[in-house]
């Protein structure tokens, strides 16, 4: 990963350099080979009355930049802070990455993921919602690996879709875990 850190309006201090690289190691080892560039800035700012400190960082990572920005008094804490966040919003654009693709895979499975919308256990029916906004029907006879009682609203399942009497159906539904 490539690192460049800048100061403006203030002298850049050994152990904010220091800390810095401390930083940028611990992302490497959490997300090696994903942030391709990392750029951190500490600027002497008059935000404040005693003249306070931004920094930012941008970090550029496939398809992406992510840009945190913390303002403060003390440059060390606010480092700290500010990568904290970055880490924090790489480790959700990488959650976020491998839904998709775990949920492109089920599809080119022949599986579909949807939500459930409805349930009717006392009448042992469902109702979910695919990916394509369509209402699919299914019976409790079509679940697989759980129970009616164990499903709620909202929950993610995958599923099969036949053509049933009164249109699409589910010919399973099992939990997308």
């Amino acid at each position: 990963m490539e690192l460049k850190i800048e100061a403006r309006n203030v002298e850049l201090r050994k152990s904010w350099q220091d800390k810095i690289e401390e930083e940028k190691e611990k992302i490497v080892r959490l997300y090696a080979n994903y942030v391709l560039h990392l750029r951190a800035s500490i600027e002497a700012t008059t935000h404040h009355k005693e003249g306070g400190f931004e920094i930012k960082l941008i970090a550029t990572v496939p398809n992406d930049t992510v840009v945190v920005v913390r303002r403060g008094e003390g440059v060390r804490p606010l480092l700290v802070e500010a990568f904290d966040v970055l880490t924090g919003n790489l480790k959700e654009i990488l959650r976020k990455k491998r839904k998709t693709v775990k949920q492109s895979e089920a599809e080119l499975e022949g599986e579909k993921v949807g939500i459930i919308r409805k349930l009717s256990p006392h009448e042992s029916y469902g109702f979910i919602i695919a990916n394509d906004e369509r209402e699919i029907y299914f019976h409790e006879n079509a679940l697989k690996n759980i129970a009616m009682e164990a499903l709620s609203e909202g929950d993610s399942v995958l599923f099969g879709e036949t053509i049933g009497d009164k249109g699409p159906q589910a010919s399973w539904v099992r939990p997308s875990r």
